[in-house]
């Protein structure tokens, strides 16, 4: 399968910086309370551990698969060439179907999570969080409309003051410690219990939703420098920073605002963190960083999705208008525009804790599992001689990845019955149309 690629602009920083808005969005300041108020017990940290285990056994197969098909719309080819020919083209369409609904709904995330934010600086009432988030949508689109290589240099500027931001509440929180957090269980509770597990479970839809964008660069494998190389090394630098970060500012937030205060709709926790250590103005100053950092986020999200309906439509398995790119620009405009505009209606319909759930729901089963099922059919076709990175251990980390993923999507809940239906729609969609071409 050949596609037409753009010219490969993206270095290994750049690679990197991109993963890393993508996964330091608004999703960690406004998951932070949700998570911590799902454990009794202060043991509130294992859950992002729990997420950060789950990305790097993930990222194993991301890797894999990225550095040996670094084509625009990352799982999309994967699926194409892994499932063969048949099967290959039903998978890689029920991919790119989903994406055309979960990924405005990941930009729908970040723009109500935005707005959500914004109003501890200015009071706004429900219909004006909704103008609000629209018109970041809206914004995101005029930034991306531009060549791949200003998109690279606009990404590292982001990004730098995403890694300042957080690094300014982690030594804030450190140096005004009041209070230690429990990291080990009580006398009174255990690691076996089941209601540790199913706070592991609810909590851990929240942090691995804020670790998500570390594959970012495989949807746009086809812009990379040395792509078999850039890619896992940006996964795994992106995972590694992303994890030791996260770790610390819930340590330094919690060790300063007691964890057992904290509540479910607590939707400033970090801004008023900084109220309590600096003032108000402080608390101000941070969420002005907050609401960057969200922007930053949906700029890399919409940069990676805007590729995968591109590459279906190239490849004759998606509808041909997604195909189009710019004249002279030359970026998949259409796709663009489409992911965009739903993810503006997204953004005003919506609830936030609700998107998040949809999210992973939708994801789990057609994209991490599928892929992890691919890699195996991939190894077993071609063998493992000219794999440029081969991931250590296998099969092991497969196992644990589609045991662990499992585990994630029936802790969704009902939202789990919506993925499997998104998925069987999208299976009806395809036998109705896509074959008949």
């Amino acid at each position: 399968m050949s596609l037409p690629q753009a010219n490969r602009k993206l270095n290994l920083l750049q690679a990197t910086s991109i993963n890393m808005i993508d996964m330091v969005g608004i999703g960690p300041f406004v998951v932070m309370p949700l998570v911590v108020s799902r454990f009794q017990n202060g043991l509130f940290l294992w859950a992002w551990l729990f997420g950060a285990f789950t990305a790097f056994i993930d990222a194993m197969i991301w890797s894999e698969l990225g550095a040996k098909y670094p084509l625009a719309g990352g799982t999309y080819n994967f699926h194409r060439i892994a499932f063969g020919e048949k099967g290959g083209r039903l998978m890689s369409f029920l991919f790119v179907w989903q994406t055309a609904i979960q990924a405005p709904l990941v930009v729908a995330s970040g723009a109500i999570g935005f707005a959500q934010y914004l109003s501890f600086l200015v009071d706004l009432n429900v219909f004006q969080q909704k103008l609000v988030s629209g018109g970041l949508v809206i914004l995101i689109f005029i930034l991306l409309y531009r060549k791949i290589e200003t998109v690279g240099k606009i990404s590292v500027a982001l990004w730098s003051v995403v890694v300042l931001t957080v690094l300014w509440i982690i030594i804030s929180g450190l140096t005004h410690q009041h209070h230690s957090i429990p990291f080990l269980p009580e006398q009174t509770s255990s690691f076996f219990s089941l209601a540790f597990w199913a706070a592991i479970g609810q909590g851990s839809v929240n942090t691995i939703y804020s670790y998500l964008g570390y594959y970012n660069v495989c949807h746009l494998g086809g812009e990379i420098k040395r792509p078999e190389k850039n890619i896992p090394q940006s996964i795994f630098i992106s995972i590694s920073g992303i994890a030791i970060l996260y770790l610390l500012m819930n340590v330094s937030v919690m060790g300063v605002v007691p964890w057992q205060s904290v509540r479910e709709d607590d939707k400033y926790l970090v801004s008023t963190f900084m109220s309590q250590i600096y003032g108000y103005k402080a608390g101000v100053v941070v969420t002005v960083l907050i609401l960057w950092i969200a922007m930053a986020s949906l700029f890399a999200v919409v940069l990676g999705y805007s590729r995968v309906p591109y590459a279906a439509a190239v490849d004759n398995n998606f509808f041909k208008l997604f195909s189009k790119l710019h004249h002279t620009k030359k970026f998949p405009y259409v796709s663009l525009i489409f992911l965009c505009g739903l993810g503006l209606v997204f953004s005003l319909t919506f609830r936030l804790v609700d998107v998040i759930s949809s999210i992973l729901a939708m994801r789990i089963l057609v994209q991490f599992i599928g892929q992890a099922v691919g890699v195996v059919l991939l190894r077993k076709r071609f063998g493992t001689a000219d794999l440029p990175f081969k991931m250590s251990l296998y099969p092991i980390p497969v196992i644990l990845s589609m045991i662990i993923w499992l585990f994630i999507f029936l802790s969704t809940g009902w939202f789990a019955l919506w993925g499997g239906l998104i998925a069987l729609a999208g299976i009806v969609v395809y036998y109705l149309t896509m074959q008949f071409k």
